[in-house]
């Protein structure tokens, strides 16, 4: 082959990249790729960095893979040559991760598909950047991690199984549960595990329901050595999908298989979850990952910047960890922003870009009201325990608080009255709907009432 036919084929691929990106992404993230060879299908570009790897694998995973396959054909493999030391021009290949190595569509292995059984391989939707290794450990997560570690090392062999591991949006859970699977699947190559988020496991379902194949679905998931579920509060209200999942999870841990799963909360306020499944929740082990502290945000900066090859002041990682919350993920989003604001102002990474960005980001942080948030706010305002709110009894201030959060949640959340009812005293659509039509007359006809429900409508806004 010509060799410059790789200059070629990534000039064509540039084109059609040009026309899917925004101009400005564009001339940061593709423009920069240098096209070093093509053979044995496989193309070899440099990029300048591991940060700048991993961007393009997270962002534009699928953009390359059909660009690729569109110019040169199916089954090309792609490989990185990372810069790791611009002074000594020293760098390392690196072969795509498996999100990138696509199979040909004609293989059929679309997220929502259910692979049919028996199968040799499953793809077990792990991302295997999120390891133990880049899990960094500090105090508010050293518990969960030991236990991730022990059932990592003997699946389904230690008490904690199933697992449940909660904490806020943004502490690590997602990344702590692939490492198990990841580190599983190097120890135990021959073990099906699948990493699955709810939302997911409950479109499968839907989906079954709606193509007769539910028995398949089963089957599949009863085959699976470990089973990770993230974010299980999902399945909140959607009793058919829990009374499924019930039949797999008990499957799975009659039969000695790993169930690992995730939640914003702890099993106790799962509202909307039946009671035979919480149980089993807590049947293993339930730890929480706390919000990281200064120093462990501190020590994630400093991980993930030597990992990606970069270069940050020690006054801006300081800045960063001090100021930028308590969201892992907010922290990796703002190393994005600085490192893509110096590539395209061509500026140095100093405390005041770190700043404007830091800034820009807290400003454009508007917080998401909740359920939790409403019920919360309610109770405070009338001095009432959280848990009576979802209590069946029918004393007047505890009806009228039940009430007016339920009015509150329909005005100030996409739910539909039936999560509602099912996150707000385990009730039914027709119960919030009575509500809602209760509290509007009464706001109609009692300035007093009004003025209340305005005035907890306000400290709501507040936590915004």
């Amino acid at each position: 082959m010509n060799e410059q036919e790789h200059v070629r084929l990534w000039n064509h691929c540039l084109d059609i990249i040009k026309d899917n990106v925004a101009d400005q992404t564009y001339k940061t993230w593709f423009l920069p790729i240098i096209p070093l060879k093509y053979e044995d299908h496989t193309l070899m570009v440099q990029v300048p960095s591991h940060f700048f790897r991993e961007f393009l694998e997270d962002k534009f995973v699928e953009l390359l893979r059909t660009t690729l396959y569109r110019v040169i054909g199916e089954g090309t493999k792609l490989v990185y040559n990372v810069v790791v030391d611009e002074s000594s021009h020293a760098t390392v290949n690196l072969e795509s991760t498996k999100r990138s190595i696509f199979t040909p569509q004609s293989k059929k292995t679309q997220s929502k598909e259910i692979p049919h059984i028996p199968t040799k391989e499953l793809d077990p939707h792990l991302n295997p950047d999120y390891n133990f290794d880049t899990f960094i450990e500090g105090y508010s997560n050293k518990l969960s991690r030991s236990v991730a570690l022990s059932i990592a090392e003997n699946p389904a062999k230690t008490i904690f199984n199933p697992v449940f591991f909660y904490g806020a949006s943004g502490v690590g859970k997602t990344h702590l549960v692939n490492a198990i699977g990841t580190k599983i699947k190097q120890l135990y190559p021959e073990k099906r595990v699948l990493y699955v988020s709810a939302h997911l496991f409950q479109v499968q379902y839907t989906d079954s329901v709606r193509n007769n194949t539910t028995n398949d679905f089963i089957n599949f998931y009863q085959s699976i050595d470990v089973l990770i579920i993230d974010d299980i509060q999902e399945f909140a209200g959607v009793t058919k999908t829990q009374n499924t999942f019930f039949h797999i999870f008990n499957h799975l841990h009659q039969n000695g298989k790993q169930l690992v799963l995730t939640s914003d909360r702890t099993p106790i306020l799962l509202q909307g979850m039946e009671e035979r499944l919480i149980t089993r929740f807590k049947w293993g082990m339930v730890a929480e990952l706390e919000k990281p502290t200064v120093e462990l945000r501190r020590s994630i900066l400093c991980s993930k910047i030597e990992r990606d090859g970069l270069q940050f002041p020690s006054e801006v990682i300081d800045y960063i960890a001090e100021n930028a919350g308590e969201s892992v993920r907010d922290l990796e989003g703002i190393i994005i922003s600085i490192m893509a604001h110096a590539t395209i102002y061509n500026k140095e990474i100093d405390l005041s870009l770190a700043e404007r960005i830091v800034r820009k980001v807290a400003k454009n942080e508007r917080k998401v009201i909740t359920i939790d948030d409403i019920v919360n706010t309610v109770c405070k305002h009338f001095s009432l325990e959280v848990s009576a709110i979802h209590t069946t009894s029918r004393k007047r201030d505890v009806v009228q608080a039940r009430q007016i959060a339920m009015y509150l949640a329909k005005s100030n959340t996409d739910c539909s009255t039936s999560k509602i009812g099912s996150l707000i005293g385990n009730k039914d659509h027709a119960t919030v709907l009575h509500a809602c039509k209760t509290v509007k007359e009464l706001r109609e006809v009692d300035k007093g009432f009004c003025a209340e429900i305005d005035t907890i409508q306000t400290q709501l806004k507040q936590k915004r």
